[in-house]
């Protein structure tokens, strides 16, 4: 399979090479492109007021392996890579592996969901895949896993594209519960700004955030309440996998809107 590789951790990160070599060693065709500095917590950011470099890597990745780095955000990488540096059209859009989960309300901020989501905007199927923690380094049971999807994948490939948001517990292989098909749960930061000042005496600010993990998960008007979130999964040791779209629209709305508020008659000159 030809696929294509970014992340919001950086060209060097552990986790992003652990990935591509896993899977070159397997025989795929990969081609990473990434930006050179870590660009956690981007978003879906575009670079439109500077120019975007991109310089070839050698000799950090597999020998296979075609890697350039980009100056630009996550998002930018995979239009990049998509549209000037791979000829051919990818079967696969892979971002990861992150150092630190992505889940539930996590996917709006995160650099390593938007640059997957770049990929399922074109109409390729997309995977982001996270290591659930900010400190353990083991990447190896997370890239196995993602060789062992793109597999599935390919043998019964979805009947559109999609986005997987995996989530793969910082844990020896044989302690991980399994893999869950969850639905997007919650999570919420006390926001902290830390005043401080500079060395010339000026006034910054920096941000720091406090997850407070036991929160109500949300029920789902679509699906059916015994459907876990990927907080409660991941809380078990599952491997979590979560469909996600792009589009935002909010359906109950409409039909409230449409049926209270009038505000979907016809305008007449």
């Amino acid at each position: 399979m030809r696929i294509l590789i970014s992340n919001d951790d950086g060209i060097f990160a552990l986790g992003i090479r652990t990935l591509a070599d896993t899977l070159a060693k397997a025989g795929h065709d990969i081609t990473v492109v990434a930006p050179d500095i870590e660009r956690s917590a981007t978003g879906h950011g575009l670079t439109l007021h500077h120019p975007i470099r991109a310089e070839k890597i050698e000799g950090l990745y597999h020998p296979n392996i075609t890697a350039w780095s980009c100056s630009g955000t996550p998002s930018d990488c995979v239009k990049l890579g998509l549209s000037a540096i791979m000829g051919d059209r990818p079967d696969f859009v892979i971002s990861g592996i992150n150092q630190g989960s992505n889940l539930g309300t996590d996917i709006l901020y995160s650099g390593t969901v938007s640059a997957a989501m770049e990929g399922t905007m074109e109409g390729i199927t997309s995977i982001a895949l996270s290591l659930t923690s900010f400190t353990i380094r083991e990447f190896q049971p997370a890239a196995n896993f993602a060789l062992k999807l793109i597999g599935q994948l390919q043998e019964t490939p979805p009947m559109d594209s999609t986005l997987l948001n995996v989530n793969i517990p910082a844990l020896p292989e044989e302690e991980i519960a399994g893999v869950k098909i969850t639905r997007q749960g919650l999570r919420r930061y006390i926001e902290h700004f830390q005043k401080r000042l500079d060395p010339r005496g000026k006034t910054y600010y920096w941000l720091a955030g406090e997850l407070v993990e036991e929160l109500d998960q949300p029920e789902h008007i679509y699906l059916p309440p015994e459907l876990p979130t990927d907080v409660q999964a991941n809380k078990k040791n599952y491997i979590t996998i979560t469909p996600l779209q792009y589009n935002l629209t909010d359906v109950v709305m409409v039909k409230d809107l449409q049926s209270h508020f009038g505000f979907d008659k016809t305008i007449e000159s």
